[in-house]
């Protein structure tokens, strides 16, 4: 496994984009501290905000990454077209048919990566020249697949490709970034354990409910809450409250009055039944810590002991 120069950070880590909550000031805060930082990018936001995010990850010639949904860039190929102006170390692309997208950054000679969650999604990933493949297990939050857990897909890829291997899911702190380290990965993809910082776009009340959250549920509820277009086979993991485990199952009977609830509670910030999207590992956020302080608690698996 050869490791690209831009992906040799300090610490082996790299924030998942995280659309909503992971902007240009979280990214810029994990590179910063010694990881790669990377921001989403969701169906909604136009180039002008791609690039204002990017200005702040970016400052002072701070290395970043951003990430793409496929299914949204055939609807919106403005947001890959605005991507490549800039440049960015790392691009993500998933969820959808992302191999024209890769061509298009690889053209550029723009690093990439894609999110995968099978041994089908593997060779997928192989066949359109990705440079980074993300193990994503079902433990992860927020939207992909939940077939396998995340050491069993980590171990199982490995053993296929000799192209260099994000673990993502599950890991929380330096005890899980070593262990998949020492299974073989390049190193981690983390998304739920910076939830909890000062530098993401959530809410005071968003994070106070991620605080006191300590289970989660996979489905669509709220992808058809929202009337969203995520492609229907990639569920979102999230906090399992009370609308999520009311319609978990029966998406399908979903109708404009749970929609209304829905977007009311949206709106006036009720997250009994407006939707936070986290790993299984959200029981690990108690409280408000900055993102070098993730950082540096991950670095623990890669620095000597006393």
């Amino acid at each position: 496994m050869r490791l690209p120069q831009p992906l040799r950070t300090p610490v082996p880590l790299i924030s998942a984009p995280m659309a909503g909550p992971g902007g240009g000031r979280l990214a810029h805060a994990v590179s910063r501290a010694g990881g790669l930082g990377t921001f989403g990018v969701n169906d909604s936001r136009t180039p002008e905000w791609i690039r204002a995010e990017a200005e702040v990850a970016g400052a002072a010639g701070t290395p970043y990454g951003v990430g793409l949904a496929a299914w949204a860039l055939e609807k919106h190929a403005e947001q890959l077209d605005a991507v490549i102006d800039l440049r960015p170390t790392l691009v993500s692309v998933s969820f959808g048919d992302y191999a024209p997208a890769i061509e298009r950054l690889r053209e550029a000679e723009i690093l990439t990566a894609t999110q995968i969650g099978s041994l089908d999604d593997l060779e997928r990933a192989i066949d359109a020249g990705v440079d980074v493949i993300v193990a994503r297990g079902g433990e992860g939050g927020g939207h992909g697949r939940n077939v396998m857990a995340t050491l069993p897909l980590l171990q199982l890829v490995l053993d296929r490709t000799e192209l260099p291997v994000y673990a993502a899911g599950g890991i929380l702190n330096h005890r899980g970034l070593a262990a998949v380290l020492a299974a073989g990965a390049a190193g981690a993809w983390v998304g739920t354990a910076f939830l909890g910082t000062s530098e993401t776009a959530s809410t005071g009340a968003a994070k106070e409910a991620l605080f006191a959250a300590d289970s989660t549920g996979y489905g669509r509820v709220f992808d058809e809450a929202q009337e969203v277009d995520w492609p229907r086979e990639y569920g979102g993991r999230s906090i399992a409250n009370r609308f999520f485990e009311e319609w978990v199952g029966r998406e399908e009977d979903l109708d404009e009055s749970a929609r209304t609830r829905f977007r009311a509670a949206v709106s006036g910030q009720d997250y009994s039944v407006a939707h936070l999207y986290a790993g299984e590992g959200v029981a690990a956020l108690t409280h408000e810590v900055s993102a070098a302080d993730v950082v540096a608690e991950f670095a623990r698996a890669v620095q000597p002991p006393a």
